[in-house]
């Protein structure tokens, strides 16, 4: 009732306008869907079925290096694997079964999974496989050597919530078998409708993880789960502490052919003793260490950011290395960034593609030479074949190729 004791008129009354109430409250719920504690409690689901695949299939588990490593404990993972499962990895197979096993003509065509690209889409991709495999042959890789890595061609299968495809494709002694497994279960509608389930719970972790990681996530799944959500956060720093003083020391790989590049990530233990005589750290305070003409640090931020930073920062690359190795190239020069796979090799196939031969020897007269997608492709290739763990991003390296040429 009113004030003065009557019932209270239209007038009396404030309603906030109902578009901004209701797209509040929607935001609001959404926000709640999406907390860490759903996130981890999905993940552990969506992990549950990554096993069963494994086990029906009686296969190793291999992570995409996006995300995929969310969903598979750190004891029962055997790799890792790019994204795209639906289109990449297939044409990669395609490719190297064509390269690597011209006579088994079986296993030529392109894989697709059932109904998800349309006719003219997987045309088109057929009719490029034979121009990939010419790029593939123009990386100048050892084939003979990779072709008795494989053994035999490859074989793809895929496996989701709704469909294992083919049904009855199974290990043989003829082929191996690459089943390309879609963690995540569709949501039909909101995630609120989910009872707090998140399809792709695991995807871009930067935005909700808290610095939380995969083999952190999987050491202490109890005691996350059993944390209340406002709790996390500060449970997530402490733990993430703890785990990176029980890992052991990390260790740097050379860049085959070179005699003198290696890459890491960055760790006190690799960075900071005397094994290397110059150090190129990405993420390192560019305001640190200014004295010390044998190490430059370029001060990136990390992700997309870091990225466009790097791209900025190769001319002091360029000059760093000029100045150092072009007195004395014999020197031992580490590059490392936070996560030793997307900066620091990127800083490193800016480096090799302007000062090292093809036999990988400092030379300094290359810096002035014309520099093509295909060169870079196959430093590039220097990089990964030496480190399998080294994933660039593709905004690092549009960084590297814009700056190249």
């Amino acid at each position: 009732m009113g004030s003065s004791g009557t019932y209270p008129t239209l007038e009396d009354l404030h309603f906030p306008s109902a578009q901004t109430s209701i797209s509040q409250t929607l935001s609001s719920l959404r926000q709640s869907a999406l907390s860490v504690s759903n996130r981890l409690r999905s993940i552990e689901t969506d992990g549950a079925f990554v096993h069963e695949v494994a086990e029906h299939y009686s296969l190793p588990l291999v992570a995409n290096e996006r995300c995929g490593s969310w969903y598979i404990s750190p004891d029962t993972k055997a790799g890792m694997m790019p994204d795209a499962l639906s289109k990449t990895i297939p044409i990669w197979c395609a490719v190297m079964n064509r390269a690597l096993f011209p006579k088994e003509t079986t296993y030529h065509p392109v894989a697709l999974p059932p109904n998800y690209l349309g006719k003219s889409e997987e045309s088109q991709i057929e009719n490029r496989i034979d121009g990939f495999v010419q790029s593939f042959k123009a990386l100048n890789l050892d084939l003979d050597h990779l072709r008795e890595q494989l053994e035999k061609p490859i074989r793809v299968a895929w496996a989701n919530h709704d469909y294992f495809y083919p049904t009855d494709l199974q290990k043989a002694d003829t082929y191996h078998l690459f089943v390309l497994c879609s963690a995540s279960k569709r949501v039909h509608g909101a995630e609120m409708s989910e009872g707090g389930y998140i399809q792709g719970a695991g995807d871009d972790s930067e935005g909700w993880a808290h610095g939380l990681t995969p083999p952190v996530f999987w050491a202490n799944q109890a005691v996350l789960k059993g944390t209340v959500e406002e709790d996390l956060p500060g449970l997530i720093t402490q733990l993430i502490s703890e785990f990176k003083q029980q890992q052991p020391s990390q260790e740097a790989t050379l860049i085959s052919p070179t005699r003198n590049l290696y890459i890491s990530s960055t760790d006190p233990s690799v960075n900071g003793s005397n094994k290397y005589d110059l150090v190129i750290d990405c993420n390192g305070d560019a305001n640190a260490d200014l004295e010390n003409p044998k190490r430059l640090n370029l001060g990136c931020a990390s992700a997309k950011l870091g990225s466009r930073d790097l791209r900025k920062s190769l001319d002091k690359v360029r000059a760093f290395v000029n100045a150092q190795l072009g007195s004395e190239s014999s020197r031992s020069l580490l590059v490392t960034c936070d996560t030793g796979k997307d900066l620091s090799a990127g800083a490193l196939l800016a480096i090799i593609c302007q000062f090292y031969n093809d036999d990988g020897e400092f030379d300094a007269s290359l810096n002035k030479q014309s520099i093509s997608k295909q060169f870079i492709r196959q430093r590039l290739a220097w990089i990964v074949s030496s480190n399998h763990n080294v994933n660039p991003s593709r905004s690092t390296l549009q960084s590297v190729n814009a700056f190249l040429m």
